[in-house]
């Protein structure tokens, strides 16, 4: 198959979160596949070069339609560790992705717009017929629209769109100027609740709406998270449009990279190590004791890496590294904060904490270290209020480092509890699991992992082995994907 994808982002050239990982894994395992992939980014001003090799002119002078008139692009191509990618820059007084910045702009709306039109256009007028776009989060959801409203018309009749939702809380929303900017002049045509029309401001438009319509698949980053925006308020007001496509929405769980995220051949570690021999693992831990200036003691360590915010649940975060300590154990935190008001609270914890030999917060974020502290922790907590895959549960489960998590989103899919999972044998468990959000759930769970690791280690050793021997590759995603296209090609 000869597959596009379409996004806003693709790692590690252009990373804001999770999506750029998303869309570089996926590629990669595509390709392995035997599959023909190619994507198409915006041409940021503060991308990472540095990741890109042997960048040139693709396509001079594309003039993409624009309100009245037309912008003039330059396409670029260059390989982004062996993905083949496009970037497409337009020549405007709007300076659409020079503004030093991913996201975060007043006319955000406009931008992708534009973005999604201009990919649109750069794949009709190069005579490039994939056999499915892939599309992914609110930016790029008026590509099926335009698609099917616009392109098929002009010779694209036969392309079919698979349009993955990654985060349902930032889903597009506009007014009725992006209409006739992208050349969907027909107000009233749009502006129908089975159309674009958004359900919570009947004057606006909504860019993931449109996706969700006029795709031929849609799909979250998880089965369980799936579920939940269905049925519950995580789908952000999205849930009765997925009720009436539901035939055609479903959940594929997230993949981690193995040549990055692996003790076995991690590049940031000086032990490597793997379930057949964990000591490795001991000697990341004094390692990490050392970098952090924490004692060296007969104590679990208890981590915490991601953002700080509320969809993380950072009022547990914050509960657990107290409870951590007053139950003999230590703690180490890597996180940024995205508001400054949590900022500014876990920079008094750290000032408060400074002294204490059992606790480290590391306000910030370093590569290098994330994987230490992957590499020399014991348990790693993921409290959040609502997930729609994680990341961090399942690269700790690959380090032997036991997950504690509450029970949202793809946490669900892929922690079973050591105590209380029903669905699966004893032998297939890996981690603690709870489901509320206040400080008595958490406190729960951790009790019963660090109870675990101080009455039982040679349970406990076994526990961190079998979280270790699941695969959490792009393999299975992979294939799962790949029969989406295939339905969707011949329906």
């Amino acid at each position: 198959m000869y597959i596009v994808q379409i996004a806003s982002e693709c790692a590690p050239v252009i990373k804001a979160g999770g999506l750029g990982d998303v869309v570089y894994g996926l590629s990669r395992e595509l390709e392995i596949r035997g599959h023909g992939v190619e994507l198409i980014l915006p041409k940021y001003d503060c991308m990472r070069y540095d990741h890109i090799w042997g960048l040139h002119d693709a396509y001079r002078d594309l003039m993409v339609p624009w309100f009245d008139g037309a912008i003039r692009c330059h396409v670029y191509c260059g390989w982004v560790h062996g993905r083949l990618c496009f970037f497409i820059e337009p020549l405007s007084e709007d300076n659409f992705f020079n503004r030093g910045c991913y996201y975060g702009c007043l006319d955000d709306h406009l931008r992708f717009a534009f973005f999604s039109k201009a990919a649109l256009e750069f794949l009709l007028i190069t005579n490039k017929r994939p056999d499915v776009i892939h599309c992914h989060d609110w930016q790029t959801g008026l590509v099926p629209v335009m698609l099917f409203e616009i392109y098929k018309y002009h010779g694209m009749p036969n392309q079919r769109v698979c349009y993955t939702i990654h985060n349902f809380k930032h889903q597009g929303v506009a007014g009725a100027n992006v209409l006739w900017a992208t050349g969907l002049n027909n107000e009233p045509y749009y502006f129908s609740k089975d159309r674009l029309m958004d359900d919570t401001h009947s004057t606006a438009i909504n860019f993931m709406k449109g996706g969700i319509v006029y795709s031929n698949f849609v799909n979250t980053v998880s089965p369980h998270h799936a579920w939940e925006a269905r049925f519950t308020a995580v789908g952000c007001g999205l849930g009765n449009i997925l009720h009436v496509h539901q035939h055609k929405f479903g959940g594929v769980l997230n993949g981690i990279d193995y040549e990055v995220w692996n003790p076995v051949v991690d590049r940031y570690l000086s032990d490597h190590y793997s379930s057949e021999d964990l000591q490795g693992k001991t000697l990341n831990k004094k390692a990490l004791r050392e970098r952090l200036w924490l004692k060296h003691c007969d104590k679990p360590i208890i981590c915490y890496i991601g953002r700080l915010d509320e969809q993380k649940g950072v009022h547990l975060v914050h509960h657990a590294i107290y409870y951590a300590l007053h139950k003999k154990a230590q703690f180490v935190l890597l996180g940024a904060a995205t508001e400054p008001g949590i900022n500014s609270w876990f920079w008094h914890e750290k000032n408060h904490l400074n002294s204490n030999p059992d606790c480290h917060i590391e306000l910030g974020f370093n590569e290098e270290l994330s994987h230490l502290i992957y590499a020399g922790a014991d348990m790693i907590i993921v409290p959040s209020n609502y997930e729609p895959c994680g990341l961090t549960q399942m690269i700790g489960l690959k380090y032997g480092t036991v997950p504690i998590v509450r029970g949202v989103g793809g946490l669900v899919n892929t922690v079973f509890d050591w105590d209380y999972d029903e669905n699966k044998p004893q032998e297939e468990r890996n981690g603690f699991v709870f489901y509320q959000t206040d400080n008595g759930a958490i406190e729960s769970a951790i009790d019963r992992a660090i109870d675990l690791w101080y009455k039982s280690p040679e349970i406990f050793r076994q526990l961190m082995i079998q979280g270790m021997e699941y695969d959490y590759s792009w393999n299975h995603p992979g294939a799962q994907y790949i029969g989406i296209y295939d339905h969707i090609r011949h329906k």
